[in-house]
């Protein structure tokens, strides 16, 4: 046996790593050339791995006789557990205790920034563009203009990376050079914390935090105990209590710790913060059994402790805390998963657009191949250039600003969401925070809201209320009332009947929790792991039995007559499973008892028949009165245990208690044996009041055409009577109840209610469903589950009771992946972080239950009234802006560069671009960047107030019909349809060319400048026809953008060849500005495109006229009557009786002028003021068809005559330009 321990730990350190990959090599071999070397290396090293891995461990069954010899039932083999030598050097090379939490590295951060960046299609798309640019004779827009907007899109996001990083990497470095005391050669050392290792005996001071996960061997206070601060795990900021094994206590000095050895046996590294089993062997061969009371958790501190002493049994990445640092399920919103259909669509309308423009060229070839053009040779190779030719012309069908647009709008609304000053809780000094910024516009279109009761709905602050003793109801005494005037008191003097129930009551109330007293001068604070315990010892004190103090072994009580201290032998922990919490403890008499409390359907199956279930049926018509006063109800009962049959149960507990795999299994099966045959005592009731503003914001939510669906682990009763007192239920409302105790019966009741709503299935219906845990988990059995679904769906409200943790996260599964709809999940607990994972958007509130609900989420609020301006205001308006940006985007980009198509018309299908190469690539990333910004952070479609006292106004986002398949196409028609008119109209107007007094005239590249000029200035003033509100930001994006174009123009047209870029634009400027044709188009053409946008915006907001555009309009009137007008002066009337005079009139250049600009600015009442829709109709054709009589006749005409000569251009060079037109009239 010594040998085979040799050998074991031999091979106990082999990397899995090395043998794996031999194992690949030899199969490989064996499959290509049938080696007989290759064979037998295969087989050798599979015998050498199967005995490696089944050895690696050494004391693989150390201790598994002793734990399955329990009568438990067996667990599987202990194969994958840790073994930690302690004052000896470690055989295992651990992982340090250095912890990075930053992305990249410095020598990482290229390669993976751009593995990141290129996991998109759209950045790999227009990588690929550049690089076939970089094809000689291919690119017709030169070789940098689609790489160069793609760098600087890429560094701009590598900023931003680089930003984020270093904040991690500083909080890194400070954490990782944090120090601590180890004990190395004998003595203690100060090292950093990045420096200590498994193994290491440590001591962690007060008011310090825990370097690693630590098992605790003694303390500076009694038997070893320490006090503990969890807030940074979980966010509980009350204490908790630690306490060595009582074996270990003694070492709490340096000699005793230098002569320490020890083995520790303990699960691998994993992130249950609430869970540790281990054992420890010391040089005597002692088991010592290790759990979570002796486990200190790194991110924890040390409080009211002056010193502990430990052993690291994790460091770094294996610690708990980091385990759980990890991401969060990636989610992505309904927009962003219909943008990506959308740029799929739009890239293959881009290949059969390179097809048939390739095509078309190749006829065109065919069709003139005259010998002296000497194009014979390159017939094979005209079709591929000239297909990758225009799939490089029209790549930016695809937006390449868009991706990082998108993303930067979405940082900084998150950043509006963590500003908001209405959604701050100033008690709690707590922001609103977005832990992500992809979902947004996900908050605007939620359909279905799961909603945790306990702490998100009501206050999570307990408060003891009444208890039922002996049937007899017991109300807390008032602030003015004294002690001796209560029945209780009264009942207990005057030795009624039930005196020995209530003494025995109020006892347990006393000792039966793990509430940690500290005494703070004359206050006697009490520290609790859930209200509720807090609530049930405040409410024993006021009627005299008062708890005070706490000791690993005992728990001691000042009764009124008397002070009782009682030994803790067990405490059988609550858990979300098990429902119920039991201690044992021996009296001072000497009897041993078992106190248990929990649900009463858990206490009362477990309750002895006969003359100890006396009181049953009287507490249980109490529970029901209690629950239907919204109380939340505790069930009490005691039992009696014999010295004998302790001895043997706690023989058996123990045995479960070192069982290294499945411990939790086994000592719920021990916890079994003993909590039986109880008697019960009584039963209490705790208020949990309602959150300030619960109604009113379900109310309101329930408007917004949102289904609110409660999921808590209440009673019936109270879930239903706290649905009333949210309004989230009426008395009109019926109610259909699934109570049911078997499949057959859930099937019946489901099929009954199914077939009473007949024809009004699966719509919505003013009923409300109630169901329990059990019902619900025949109900979500596979044959069921999608009439289950079908019959919630129907009724407006649901509310499921008694159900556990993962039954919350199977209902959010169901809905969410059977409807399609976008779900929302609110929660304050760690039981609801399953949950708020599973749902399309995760909301934890920061409550008395700590962060952890918090940390699992997408967005945090302090109270759950937040939820209603999180929906409704933030989550419409970044719908709206996100949905407007995104198809602002393809508007302005298929309206520039579909123009390159109409040319190529012109140009023979040769590819040729009409525009200059680098304006091409600054359009996105100049020329139309600010326009999406704006609209994107700064749009609103009414203000909050109006957004949250007409909840109506969420239906548009929610149903998403301000972004779809038929809205995006609409919106891309719409961009074609300008692109014809933006080319074809400035082509008429210089049909017979412009010739300047220098005797040249225009050629293709000054004509792509005047259409592109055009271009930006009509998409800049569609920015405005899409924005709902402007600001100082709005104008500066809108006019800016056109500025920094003509700006630019003039540089570039004078930088050759002072820098030599830009040949072609030089004296650009002076052409495009000289010339009247220009100026005149430039006031005319971009008009006489987006005067159908006009006409469509008066026609829908006059004839089918939404409730948004009615309540914005009502807005702006209550707020300025006169703001839809300009001046007082000028009437709506004044405006019409204009148009008509200017779309009527024999003169109209007279008309214009008589018009002046300030009636020409009460053109926007037209479009928001109520007037007839066949005015409005009338009007906005007049005016449509004015323009295109001015473009159309008189442009032209001034047009031909120019080019007749019959004009005469007379330029100053001097700071004046004087234009002297003549025959024009």
């Amino acid at each position: 046996m010594a040998s085979v321990s040799r050998r074991r730990r031999d091979y106990e350190g082999i990397d899995e790593a090395p043998w794996r990959s031999w194992l690949r090599d030899g199969q490989r071999a064996v499959l290509d050339t049938g080696c007989t070397v290759a064979r037998y290396l295969y087989r050798g090293g599979r015998r050498l791995y199967r005995y490696a891995q089944n050895n690696a461990q050494p004391w693989r069954t150390l201790y598994e006789d002793e734990a399955t010899t329990s009568g438990l039932t067996d667990g599987p083999p202990l194969e994958q557990n840790r073994i930690i030598f302690v004052n000896r050097p470690q055989p295992i090379k651990f992982v340090n205790n250095r912890i990075t939490t930053a992305k990249y590295s410095v020598p990482s951060f290229i390669p993976l920034f751009l593995f990141e960046q290129f996991r998109r299609y759209s950045n790999c798309f227009f990588l690929l563009i550049g690089l076939l640019q970089q094809i000689p004779d291919v690119s017709p827009t030169g070789r940098w203009t689609t790489v160069t907007p793609l760098v600087f899109i890429l560094c701009v996001s590598a900023l931003k990376e680089i930003v984020e990083d270093f904040k991690r990497h500083r909080a890194d470095d400070e954490t990782n050079r944090r120090k601590v005391e180890v004990l190395r050669d004998g003595r203690w050392s100060t090292i950093l914390w990045q420096e200590m290792l498994v193994g290491d005996i440590c001591k962690v001071v007060n008011n310090q935090f825990f370097p690693g996960d630590i098992v605790v061997l003694a303390s500076s206070e009694p038997q070893g105990i320490s006090f503990i601060e969890t807030s940074n795990l979980d966010g509980e900021t009350n204490l908790k209590i630690r306490q060595a094994h009582p074996d270990t206590v003694h070492l709490d000095n340096t000699p005793a710790l230098v002569d320490f050895t020890a083995t520790i046996q303990c699960e691998q590294p994993n992130r249950h913060l609430y869970e540790f089993n281990g054992l420890l062997k010391d040089s005597n061969n002692k088991t010592i059994p290790l759990g979570l009371d002796q486990m200190l958790l790194r991110g924890s501190m040390l409080r009211n402790t002056n010193y502990i002493y430990g052993v690291v049994v994790y460091t770094g990445h294996e610690t708990k805390l980091m385990k759980n640092s990890t991401k969060a399920p990636l989610k992505r919103s309904s927009i962003d998963r219909q943008t990506n259909t959308h740029i799929l669509m739009l890239f293959l309308i881009l290949l059969t657009l390179s097809l048939i423009s390739a095509a078309f060229n190749e006829l065109w070839m065919r069709a003139h191949s005259d010998w002296y053009i000497g194009l014979e040779d390159a017939q094979n190779a005209h079709f591929v250039f000239n297909f990758l030719t225009f799939l490089i012309l029209y790549n930016n069908l695809i937006p390449i600003s868009l991706q990082v647009t998108a993303e930067i709008v979405r940082f900084f609304q998150a950043k509006f969401i963590a500003m908001d000053s209405e959604m701050y809780h100033a008690a709690t000094d707590t922001p609103a925070m977005a832990r992500t910024s992809n979902l947004n516009e996900e908050l605007g279109m939620v359909k279905y809201i799961f909603s945790d009761k306990t702490g998100t709905l009501t206050c999570n602050i307990m408060e003891f209320r009444k208890c039922s003793i002996g049937e007899i109801i017991y109300t807390l005494k008032g602030p003015d009332e004294k002690l001796e005037d209560t029945l209780l008191y009264q009942n207990l003097q005057r030795n009624h009947p039930t005196a020995p129930v209530i003494r025995e009551f109020l006892t347990m109330l006393a000792i039966c929790h793990t509430v940690i007293p500290e005494q703070v001068g004359d206050t006697l604070n009490y520290h609790a792991a859930s209200p509720d315990e807090r609530a049930l010892v405040l409410g024993a004190a006021q009627w005299g039995y008062v708890f005070d103090q706490r000791t690993p072994r005992s728990v001691r009580m000042r009764a009124p007559h008397a002070v009782e201290e009682y030994t803790v032998l067990n405490v059988l922990d609550f858990t979300s499973a098990r429902k119920r919490m039991s201690v044992v403890v021996r009296t001072p008499t000497g009897q041993i008892k078992l106190y248990c409390k929990g649900a009463d359907t858990v206490i009362y199956s477990r309750l002895a028949g006969g003359e100890h279930a006396q009181y049953a049926d009287t507490t249980l018509s109490h529970l029901e009165l209690f629950a239907c006063d919204g109380l939340r109800t505790l069930v009490f009962a005691v039992a009696d245990i014999s010295e004998q049959f302790y001895q043997d149960w706690a023989n058996t507990y123990h045995k479960a208690s070192i069982a290294i795999q499945d411990r939790e299994r086994k000592l719920e099966e021990a916890a079994m044996l003993i909590e039986n045959n109880l008697r019960l005592l009584g039963a209490t009731a705790i208020e949990d009041k309602l959150q300030d503003g619960v109604p009113e914001t379900i109310a309101a939510l329930l408007k917004a055409n949102i289904n609110v669906w409660v999921l808590t682990g209440d009673k019936q009763e109270t879930a239903i009577n706290i649905g009333h007192s949210a309004r989230l239920l009426h008395a009109a409302m019926p109610l259909v109840i699934l109570n049911e105790d078997s499949l057959d019966g859930t099937r019946e009741c489901i099929n009954r209610h199914t077939a009473e709503f007949g024809d009004n299935l699966l719509k919505q219906n003013e009923v409300a469903l109630i169901t329990d845990g059990k019902t619900l988990k025949y109900a979500m059995g596979c044959d069921l589950k999608k009439d289950f679904l079908d019959l919630c769906i129907s009724c407006k409200v649901v509310i499921c009771c008694r159900v556990s943790p993962i039954q919350k996260a199977e209902v959010v599964e169901l809905v969410s992946s059977s409807t399609g709809a976008v779900t929302l999940a609110i929660g304050d607990g760690a039981n609801d972080v399953a949950m708020i994972q599973r749902a399309s958007v995760g909301v934890g509130i920061s409550g008395v239950e700590g962060l952890q609900a918090v940390c699992a989420s997408d967005y945090s609020i302090a109270q759950f009234r937040f939820l209603l301006r999180l929906l409704l205001v933030h989550g419409a308006w970044n719908y709206s802006r996100i949905s407007k940006l995104i198809l602002y985007s393809f508007y302005k980009n298929i309206c520039l560069y579909v123009i390159e198509l109409w040319f190529a018309i012109y140009s023979a299908w040769s590819g040729q671009i009409i525009f200059e190469r680098w304006t091409i690539g600054f359009y996105n990333v100049i020329f139309t960047a600010l326009p999406p910004f704006a609209i994107g952070l700064f749009d609103k479609l009414c203000s909050p107030e109006i957004m949250l006292r007409h909840p109506v106004l969420y239906v548009p986002s929610q149903q998403g019909l301000l972004f779809n398949v038929r809205v995006f196409w609409v919106w891309a028609v719409n961009s074609i349809l300008h692109s014809v008119l933006l080319f074809w109209l400035p082509m008429l107007m210089v049909s017979h060319d412009i010739v300047w007094p220098n005797g040249k005239d225009g050629g293709y590249l000054l004509m792509g400048n005047i259409i592109y000029t055009y271009v930006v200035l009509t998409v800049c003033l569609k920015a405005g026809l899409t924005t709902h509100s402007w600001t100082w930001v709005t104008h500066v994006a809108i006019w800016g953008s056109v500025v920094l174009w003509f700006l630019f123009v003039m540089i570039y047209s004078n930088v050759f060849p002072t820098v030599m870029i830009g040949a072609v634009m030089q004296g650009m400027d002076r052409m495009l500005f000289t010339s009247l044709v220009f100026w005149l188009g430039l006031i005319l053409i971009p008009i006489a495109t987006l005067i159908p946008d006009m006409l469509v915006t008066v026609i829908h907001n006059s004839m089918f006229k939404s409730m948004t555009e009615a309540v914005r309009e009502s807005e702006i009137k209550q707020r300025d009557p006169s703001a839809l007008l300009t001046h007082p002066r000028h009437s709506a009337a004044d405006a019409r009786h204009a148009l008509v005079r200017l779309a009527t009139c024999k003169y109209p250049l007279r008309a214009l002028a008589w018009l002046g600009l300030a009636r020409l600015a009460a053109l926007p009442p037209l479009i928001t003021t109520s007037i007839s829709c066949g005015q409005c109709f009338t009007l906005t054709l007049l005016t449509y068809l004015y323009v295109y009589r001015l473009v159309m006749v008189h442009l032209c005409s001034v047009v031909k005559l120019l080019a007749l000569g019959h004009s005469k251009l007379c330029l100053d060079v001097g700071t004046t330009t004087q234009v002297y037109i003549r025959n024009v009239a």
